[in-house]
């Protein structure tokens, strides 16, 4: 089995409040996933799972480890606009709010036309608006929106665009910050099957950062559960949800609200793990 993404490693500090301290955002965090596989990262807030992802798709550098795609090492630095645009071909990341990604001002149209000409994936006009169709058509968007501008759209239209723009340069690795957590319940389930099939036709690999178990349960091979910076579990994610080894999965997995949730039992779980670490 190939690997189409191998992470070892990856530790990355930031300074902390006080002069000569520093904050650990990931500490020897390491995982590999083949093409087509899909991994969840899940953890509270300040786990460090969204600095992986960054480590992953070159937004943010690390300190220390390897980041490999494809068997290319993206510490490798090499200028000039062919490798920028060949390392934004390998991995695309996703955010939770697309007006992040999107610019207010472009039509999906010509947000999408725009990505289309700077990968050189069509040139002639005619080719960019069948390029821009076939990618409004392969995440579920109407035709009719292509002139539509972003304020003018739904949350969940917002996001499949985001989505169009990440995969019109067919990466090999597709990175999703909390790509569902801002989206009613019933659109998040649109949006997880549109991925669901974007992975199983394309052989994209995946990987969620969510807080969300629910979500990543639904969509992934594998989780590795993150708290303080480190991988404190890492499993199929048939395991890690039935059958939890580290206490903190286990805080995590009771702490969703549900017919039998016991909120003592979340503070005793919490407590019983912050005595553990």
């Amino acid at each position: 089995m190939t690997e189409a993404l191998t992470v070892t490693e990856l530790t990355k500090r930031y300074p902390g409040a006080r002069r000569g301290t520093s904050v650990v955002a990931a500490s020897g965090v390491s995982f590999a996933l083949a093409a087509g596989e899909s991994l969840g990262l899940v953890g509270e807030s300040g786990s460090g799972k969204t600095t992986v992802g960054r480590m992953i798709v070159g937004l943010t550098r690390p300190d220390a480890g390897t980041v490999v795609i494809n068997g290319r090492d993206r510490r490798e630095i090499r200028r000039g606009r062919r490798a920028r645009l060949q390392r934004a071909g390998e991995a695309q990341m996703v955010f939770q709010d697309p007006y992040g990604s999107l610019d207010r001002r472009l039509t999906v149209e010509a947000a999408l036309g725009d990505v289309l000409r700077r990968h050189r994936r069509g040139t002639a006009k005619e080719g960019i608006r069948r390029g821009v169709a076939t990618l409004m058509d392969r995440v579920g968007l109407a035709s009719s929106l292509a002139a539509s501008r972003p304020h003018e759209m739904s949350g969940g239209q917002r996001q499949r665009v985001a989505i169009a723009k990440a995969l019109a340069v067919d990466p090999a690795v597709l990175v999703l910050d909390e790509a569902v957590s801002a989206l009613d319940v019933s659109v998040q389930a649109q949006i997880l099957a549109l991925l669901g099939e974007i992975r199983a036709d394309s052989g994209v690999t995946l990987v969620f950062v969510s807080h969300d178990l629910a979500v990543v349960g639904e969509v992934t091979d594998r989780i590795v559960v993150m708290y303080r910076g480190l991988a404190v579990e890492h499993g199929t994610t048939d395991d890690v949800l039935r059958r939890p080894r580290h206490p903190y999965t286990e805080m995590l997995l009771s702490s969703a609200p549900g017919p039998d949730w016991q909120p003592e039992r979340v503070a005793e779980l919490r407590a019983a793990f912050a005595g553990t670490t």
